[in-house]
């Protein structure tokens, strides 16, 4: 799939551990079905999906468990702050994800929400396998090294 350009959308939220904890194989970008006080809520940018996850209920997928704050202003007319967003994607990249998830055991990770350039709301899904303890320190290790790398090129020594 091709990757939003940076330039044209504005990020909601974003899962920053999600690369350390999973390797990501493949990303999908999909959108989220919301109410208008998610909609609002999220162009504050307070929302946060670190423990959400994606995952089939029926034939539909669903974004679990993340957290779009209540927006103030609604009062009586808000939403349920961490209730199941429904993903729309089309029938074969439904069947395609879940099989995976299914099969051969992989889980969707959604890796940052954020606005496209025609102002919709949308989900950049990862398909990955979680990292094992080994793998989180051989990134962690290879991180350090590329940070002093820069770093003692920075001082010409």
């Amino acid at each position: 799939m091709k990757k939003p350009d940076p330039e044209r959308y504005r990020l909601a939220a974003d899962n920053r551990k999600a690369r350390f904890n999973y390797e990501i194989n493949e990303t999908v970008e999909a959108g989220i079905a919301l109410q208008g006080t998610e909609i609002k809520s999220l162009r504050g940018g307070k929302a946060t999906i670190g423990e959400s996850y994606a995952g089939p209920m029926g034939t539909e997928l669903f974004l679990f468990n993340a957290h779009i704050p209540e927006y103030l202003e609604a009062n009586r007319f808000n939403h349920e702050v961490r209730r199941p967003r429904k993903l729309l994607l089309h029938r074969r990249e439904i069947n395609k994800l879940m099989g995976a998830v299914q099969r051969e055991g992989m889980a969707l990770i959604p890796l940052k929400v954020y606005f496209n350039d025609r102002g919709r709301a949308k989900v950049e899904l990862g398909l990955g396998k979680g990292k094992k303890l080994h793998d989180k320190r051989e990134t962690e290790k290879e991180r350090d090294w590329n940070r002093d790398k820069q770093r003692l090129l920075k001082s010409g020594g």
